[in-house]
Order: C-alpha cells, then sequence, then structure tokens
C-alpha cells in the first residue's frame, strides 16, 4: 500500500463508547444570560459544597501527609471499623462488620464502574452485535435496572458494560421477558434530585421482588444524614436489620462523605454489604488500582466518629432550604418530594426549559429536570450549595 493509500483509508473498526454528550454544557446560553445581571449570578444548579471542609478533617490529612508507601485498596484496618461503626451507629445497619467494607473514589466512580465489575453486559455472541440487541431492548443482555428519575451515571454505568438500562421505580413495570434480565438493580434513596425517600416498607419490597430474582441491589445513600421532617432522625438503608433481617446477600450500601462533610475534593466514600460479593470487589479493585490516598483514608476515619460537624452542616442546610422553599412558593413554584438531600425539586407545571430561562433572566441558574429522563421535563433542581450571602440574593430576585 502507498503512502497516499495508507493516508486515505478508513479503519477496520470505531473506537470510543460514544457516550452522551455531559449534559451540563446544555445550560452554557443561560448561565450566560444570568450572568448578565447587574449584580451577577446565583447558581444554585449544582450541588458541589462551597462551605470549608471542617478543621477536624483539615488537621486529620495533614497529620498523615506522610505517606510513602502504597495505600490498600480495601482500606485500613481502622478505617474499615470506623466505617463499620458509623453504620452500626448511624443506620441501624447492625450486621455490618469491617470485612464487609471498601472505601472507594468517590460514589460517583463506584456507581459508573459496578456493572463491568460484576461481570454484566452482553451474553452469547459478540460483544457488539449483543450491544445492538441491547439498544432494541431484546437479546440476551444483562438488565441493569434504574429508578424513572435519575442521576444518569446510573445508565451510563450500565452502558459502559455493554449492559440494558431499564428505567422503572418497581419490577412490576417490567415485563416477564426483561425481568428474568435483571442482573442489577440501583436505587437512590434520598434520591437526586427529587429528594424523595424510600421507606422501610418499600426497601424491603425491593429486597424481596430483588431476591426472587437473584439481582444484586446497590443503594446510592450518599444524602442519608440530611433528612428533613419526617426523616429529620434516621433515613432509611438497604442495610438496616429491619429492611432485610439480617442478611445482607447481595445487597450493597453506597455512602459518601461529600455532603456531610464537604470532602468532596478528598473523594472520600464507601461501600458497604455483600459478603460473598466483597472480595471479588475487592480482588478486582486491587488489580485496576483503584485505592484511596492513605491520607484521605485517615481523614475519613476521623471525620466518621464525630457526628458533631455533620449536624452544624445539615443546619446551615436547614436554614438555606428554608428560605429558598418559602421565597419559590411565593413565586408560584409548587415543591414536590424534597424530603431529603441538597435539592429542591420545583416546577412551575411548564417545561423546565421555559423555567431556566425564567430564573436566567432574574440571575439565578438551575439544574433542568430533563438532565434525569423523560420524567423530570416540568421540573428543575435547586440546590441548597451556594454561599448565605447568594441564597439571600436569589431570595430577593425571586420576589
Amino acid at each position: 500500500m502507498s503512502t497516499s493509500e495508507r493516508s486515505t483509508a478508513q479503519p477496520s473498526a470505531s473506537f470510543g463508547l460514544h457516550l452522551p454528550d455531559y449534559p451540563w454544557e446544555l445550560l452554557a446560553p443561560y448561565r450566560e444570560r444570568a450572568h448578565a445581571h447587574p449584580d451577577g449570578a446565583v447558581d444554585i444548579s449544582i450541588g458541589t459544597p462551597v462551605d470549608p471542609t471542617p478543621q477536624i478533617l483539615q488537621d486529620a490529612l495533614a497529620e498523615a501527609t506522610n505517606s510513602p508507601g502504597y495505600p490498600t485498596t480495601q482500606g485500613t484496618a481502622e478505617l474499615r471499623e470506623a466505617i463499620a461503626q458509623w453504620w452500626r451507629r448511624r443506620r441501624n445497619a447492625t450486621d455490618v462488620s469491617a470485612d464487609m467494607v471498601m472505601p472507594v473514589v468517590g460514589s460517583k466512580e463506584f456507581i459508573a464502574w459496578l456493572p463491568l465489575i460484576l461481570g454484566l453486559g452482553p451474553h452469547g455472541g459478540e460483544k457488539a452485535a449483543a450491544g445492538a440487541d441491547a439498544a432494541a431492548g431484546h437479546g440476551n443482555t444483562d438488565v441493569v435496572v434504574c429508578p424513572r428519575v435519575a442521576y444518569p451515571t446510573y445508565a451510563v454505568g450500565a452502558k459502559l458494560a455493554g449492559a440494558e438500562a431499564v428505567s422503572a421505580d418497581s419490577l412490576d413495570e417490567l415485563d416477564d421477558a426483561t425481568r428474568s434480565r435483571v442482573k442489577l438493580i440501583y436505587l437512590n434513596s434520598p434520591g437526586n434530585p427529587t429528594g424523595s425517600v424510600l421507606s422501610r416498607d418499600e426497601l424491603a419490597r425491593w429486597v424481596r421482588d430483588a431476591r426472587e430474582i437473584g439481582a444484586v441491589i446497590a443503594s446510592d445513600e450518599c444524602y442519608a444524614e440530611l433528612g428533613w421532617g419526617e426523616w429529620e432522625d434516621s433515613v432509611p438503608s438497604i442495610l438496616d436489620t429491619d429492611v432485610n433481617g439480617g442478611d445482607l446477600t447481595r445487597l450493597l450500601g453506597i455512602y459518601s462523605m461529600s455532603k456531610q462533610s464537604n470532602l468532596a475534593g478528598y473523594r472520600a466514600a464507601f461501600v458497604t454489604g455483600a459478603p460473598e460479593l466483597m472480595p471479588d470487589l475487592i480482588n478486582t479493585r486491587k488489580h485496576a488500582g483503584m485505592m484511596i490516598p492513605g491520607p484521605v483514608q485517615h481523614a475519613m476515619t476521623v471525620g466518621l466518629a464525630d457526628d458533631a460537624h455533620v449536624t452544624q452542616q445539615k443546619n446551615l442546610y436547614r436554614a438555606r432550604r428554608e428560605l429558598l422553599k418559602n421565597a419559590l412558593e411565593a413565586a408560584g413554584f409548587s415543591i414536590e418530594h424534597s424530603e431529603a438531600g441538597l435539592y429542591l425539586w420545583a416546577t412551575r407545571g411548564e417545561d423546565c426549559w421555559d423555567t431556566i430561562g425564567w430564573l436566567a433572566d432574574r440571575g439565578i441558574i438551575a439544574g433542568p429536570g430533563a438532565f434525569y429522563g423523560p420524567h423530570g421535563t416540568q421540573h428543575v433542581r435547586i440546590a441548597l450549595t451556594a454561599p448565605d450571602e447568594r441564597i439571600q440574593a436569589a431570595v430577593e430576585r425571586l420576589k
């Protein structure tokens, strides 16, 4: 083949997973409109913490900065015990032990890779052909169930593994052929973006239904320390003994310290449960080099034993929540769910992009409900994660 022929030859295969474009880029023109406000924009679209990392955790990180060796994938013995004690103390997960836990690089990372680590995907043929079957909704491809209004990473994780993502809030919504292929169920309580909470009875129903078909449940519970009203003292967990009867088989609870402790920059999270799966999860992550830096593990150990800083941060969010909720309702919004977590799920009964434009003209940036699936297209997500001065500015503009 000549040089010119080589330069124009087409590759024999395409590369890349061709994931959907990152949705937040669609907000760019609305951000521009909001920033045109004379007093600047109030960005309450993304749930990234803005308050300082508690000093007790900064000090703990500094104490462990001399960390020349590789950290362990499963975590130090001290961290594993701190995680287990936290589950028992805060979440009524009395059957959790230190050998059932593993720190992860933020909860999003673990959620995205879990279907692949579990070996899910197409079966009985070439991956590309089975992947096409999955896109058409048939074939021998494993199914991953995601909430109907959901953080998009659940579906992305299924796609990374070549599995089929199906949106449902109950296995009863699935036909028999689809139900028979379900291998993994993602739950999210408290929910992002809706702030909805699954009761103990609802969680127990999920456990029963999943066990009938042999599916794993991965319950994303990273807002669990931010319950309001009925859930002020405790948000139920999939690992709660009253939910699972003391049997943690195929049940994984996922938690992050990003929200409760302003540790998003530390990437400090952990997964717990499923004692029959945990050794293989740990082994796979060892091979892949997925481990939390040693100083961060020490900071996590200290932070999980200290409830005072969590209460202090929750009270900051409580005050911001009340101000925004009252202002939004006075401006004609309805607040739905929003029983826990860092968000208000709000609607004006119109397309979410019309609401986003209305807010942008007042210098306010919110999150479009369309980012979370077709069932969220008339809602916007309002985050509590802005400094008090910016929250007050939003309240004034909503008047």
